[in-house]
């Protein structure tokens, strides 16, 4: 006799007049690409992430760290998508796990989840401030603080997602379609050279993807020896943002079917797209060497460079600029999805319900919009304060964008593995999928994202030497994640009617 499948609980809450919604079927397929592809952010991944990757990871072999990643997750989206389709809810990570694992397991994912969207904002405004301190500099000679910059970043970034969930997408969408055309342009460059250029396949070869880059000299230029884990592990970092389609469930107009086509197009799309101008930008040098030597001592110009000398002074100009936009971009839309994350635990009582309070005009979170942006803030003044605001480079770049995005990374691949288990875990409660969508490819994905974590645990070392922060990051983030899981424990003796919410509302209006 076939076992009876348990019923959901989920709460629906389309017809509750006490509880604050968000701007409903605002934004149809397109409006969600625009939304999580440029969290994902092409322009900030390829100008922020290759030149760390190939001059402190794995060289030559970056593209395939990139086509790597393309495949990991693409098989981690197969079982996402099919729980997407599944619950529609503005929780994402959080009510996916509370629904598969149980409520407190739950918790812990959604303070988790708040607290890595948060720390991706504050992580942006590094890679802002240090080119936007480089171009003031060399456009108007003077130096501006990057504490500064990046403060007038998070104030831009707060005014706009305020407001309606469509004006971010009107803004994020014309910031990804200039940084895909001077991307392409950047591409085409390089391939039409004619000469100067070094092109080989073995940049593609997955099975080299882990041979690190050596230690040598490169004209004045010493290199140190690469650790493979930070090239496969920028790589990764490249696609955060992706996986935020499911927390727009409640604006899309219909979820069911645009969150799981919105999560394919941007993992396959990116993952073509980052391979294809990776490679060009590590065959954009005569010799392995020179890439390297420009990827370890100025990475800052690894893209400008070339594509003045293929393109012409006038492309390096206004990518120089899409690179501030980009970064911007990128920033606002880990804030739309912090803010969300925030207002999903807030509307639900397990945090103050203040925070689950939406705009009487625009429909937009915008109490949690505010306090994410007071987070924010909080976390790049305290990198401030302990570390200095005088080096863009080493403080901006290598300090608040690389380590904050290790913290965050890291932890979203721990969520990602602990979602694949509650993806299992859900359709075998509740029935419906396949054997390969709902056990063989999460049981895949699970295990790529344990062997990434382990890999950015053993190589900390080469992220950031011996700073403090990056040496911490592991115990940050399992505080974080423990103090979610005492939290749900609480409440559950202590506000059984909160407990009973934790990640169970949905929007099927």
């Amino acid at each position: 006799m076939a076992q009876a499948k348990a019923v959901r609980d989920e709460i629906e809450i389309s017809s509750m007049a006490g509880v604050h919604k968000l701007h409903s079927k605002a934004i149809g397929l397109i409006g969600v690409l625009f939304l999580t592809v440029t969290g994902a952010a092409p322009m900030s991944a390829m100008l922020g992430n290759v030149p760390f990757a190939a001059g402190y990871g794995i060289g030559i072999h970056t593209p395939a760290a990139f086509a790597l990643a393309t495949i990991v997750l693409t098989v981690f989206s197969i079982g996402y998508a099919a729980m997407a389709a599944k619950v529609s809810t503005v929780g994402g990570f959080y009510s996916f796990i509370s629904q598969g694992l149980g409520r407190e397991v739950g918790m812990s994912a959604g303070i988790s989840s708040l607290a890595c969207y948060s720390v991706f904002e504050a992580s942006l405004t590094g890679l802002f401030a240090f080119f936007g301190n480089s171009w003031l500099a060399s456009h108007l000679g003077i130096n501006v603080p990057w504490l500064v910059l990046a403060l007038i970043m998070l104030a831009a970034t707060s005014f706009l997602s305020y407001r309606d969930v469509k004006l971010s997408v009107q803004v994020l969408g014309v910031a990804l379609i200039l940084e895909v055309v001077i991307l392409t342009i950047f591409a085409l460059g390089v391939i039409f050279a004619g000469s100067g250029t070094n092109f080989s396949g073995e940049a593609l070869n997955l099975f080299n993807v882990a041979v690190p880059v050596t230690e040598q000299t490169v004209g004045t230029v010493t290199i140190g020896a690469g650790a493979a884990a930070v090239g496969i592990f920028m790589a990764f970092w490249s696609w955060v943002g992706f996986e935020m389609a499911p927390n727009y469930a409640e604006e899309s107009r219909d979820a069911k079917r645009i969150v799981p086509q919105s999560l394919y197009l941007s993992v396959i799309g990116l993952g073509v797209f980052y391979t294809i101008i990776s490679w060009c930008a590590v065959s954009a040098y005569p010799t392995e060497g020179d890439m390297l030597a420009k990827a370890y001592a100025d990475s800052g110009n690894f893209f400008l460079a070339p594509i003045e000398q293929f393109v012409g002074g006038w492309a390096k100009e206004l990518m120089a600029i899409l690179i501030l936009t980009s970064s911007l971009a990128c920033g606002m839309a880990f804030h739309n999805t912090a803010s969300r994350y925030m207002y999903s635990l807030g509307r639900e009582g397990v945090i103050p319900v203040q925070l689950g309070q939406t705009h009487a005009v625009y429909k937009s979170p915008y109490v949690a919009s505010i306090v994410q942006s007071v987070l924010a803030a909080a976390w790049v003044i305290l990198f401030a304060v302990f570390n200095g605001y005088s080096d863009p480079n080493a403080q901006a770049y290598l300090g608040v964008y690389t380590l904050f995005a290790v913290l965050g990374t890291g932890l979203l691949l721990v969520l990602q593995a602990i979602v694949s288990l509650a993806i299992i875990a859900y359709f075998q409660k509740h029935g419906g999928g396949n054997v390969f969508t709902t056990i063989i490819a999460p049981i895949v994905s699970f295990v790529a994202q344990v062997w990434l974590v382990y890999l950015l645990v053993a190589n900390l070392g080469t992220f950031a030497g011996t700073s403090h922060f990056a040496n911490a990051i592991p115990w940050v983030a399992l505080a974080i994640i423990l103090v979610g899981l005492a939290w749900g424990f609480l409440l559950k003796s202590m506000n059984p009617e909160a407990y009973k919410n934790i990640g169970h509302m949905v929007n099927n209006g």
